[in-house]
């Protein structure tokens, strides 16, 4: 290696609207040696437009692997290299993740240039809880994978975030109101930055019905926020599995007093479980 190690820049880039590239990313992409794009192509046009003309090569989730070695080539020689997504901030539902995990087992400095991001922008503006949240991106395409990550998700109490593609939205949303609930609360963040964005809210069951209703709002880049289940579905579910012990040694009522004062739950509420189990 050369004295002085080449940094690996992760450098976030619009995600529709041009004028949300920083300073600090254009200044960073006109000076590396090389810039690794998703695609080259789509991301031309954006660098030419900031005079950027530093040379190009791909990265993408196909040839990723491939990619390492010559970029770390660059590094070792003491030059810089960024890497850039088709939009937004890179390895957020894109490739990536395998570079920087190498890059760093081999002693260099990775620099993240902080920009867009269609998931945190959207849950800024959803209306939706920020203290606590989860980033899913897109779930499996197959009917039954996506059903059986819906389920895992059903009693998390954080924010969900999701990405889709439009041709898959409805799917989405009706698998959701089948696991979730019609009335789970979900925000659609569409074409965000854009001269279309729609950001709107309400019950899967309303918003199933107005995306049904409007072709125009299954198109084009798309956020899926879901509000977070009850505390109370999370309790159930610890109440329901000390209930079941607890009702093949004791009388009804007195399993619902003893489940309730090691819970801390509602007796109605544990009173009605029971029911339901027996």
């Amino acid at each position: 290696m050369s004295g002085k190690l080449g940094l690996l820049y992760i450098v976030a880039t619009p995600i529709g609207n041009r004028d949300d590239m920083s300073f600090r990313a254009v200044q960073v992409l006109q000076n590396v040696a090389k810039i690794a794009a998703e695609d080259t192509r789509h991301s031309l046009p954006l660098l030419q437009y900031f005079n950027i003309a530093t040379p190009l090569m791909s990265l993408h989730e196909h040839n990723e692997a491939g990619r390492i070695e010559a970029i770390l080539s660059v590094l070792q020689q003491g030059q810089s290299v960024a890497l850039i997504s088709d939009a937004g901030t890179p390895l957020i539902s894109d490739p990536g993740f395998h570079l920087v995990k190498t890059v760093r087992a081999r002693g260099f400095q990775v620099v993240p240039v902080p920009g867009a991001c269609a998931a945190i922008a959207a849950l800024c503006a959803s209306g939706l809880a920020t203290d606590r949240f989860q980033f899913e991106g897109f779930l499996p395409v197959k009917t039954k994978a996506r059903s059986d990550r819906l389920e895992g998700l059903k009693t998390a109490t954080a924010t969900l975030i999701f990405y889709e593609a439009p041709h898959r939205i409805l799917e989405l949303l009706q698998a959701m109101q089948t696991v979730f609930g019609a009335d789970r609360v979900v925000v659609i963040a569409r074409e965000l930055t854009k001269l279309f964005e729609t950001i709107h809210s309400g019950v899967l069951s309303d918003v199933i019905s107005w995306m049904e209703q409007d072709a125009n709002q299954q198109r084009g880049e798309i956020v899926v926020l879901v509000s977070g289940a009850k505390e109370s579905l999370t309790e159930n579910k610890e109440g329901e599995k000390i209930l079941k012990i607890l009702l093949a040694e004791l009388p009804l009522k007195q399993a619902v007093d003893l489940a309730a004062k090691i819970t801390g739950g509602r007796k109605n509420e544990l009173y009605e479980l029971a029911l339901s189990l027996r």
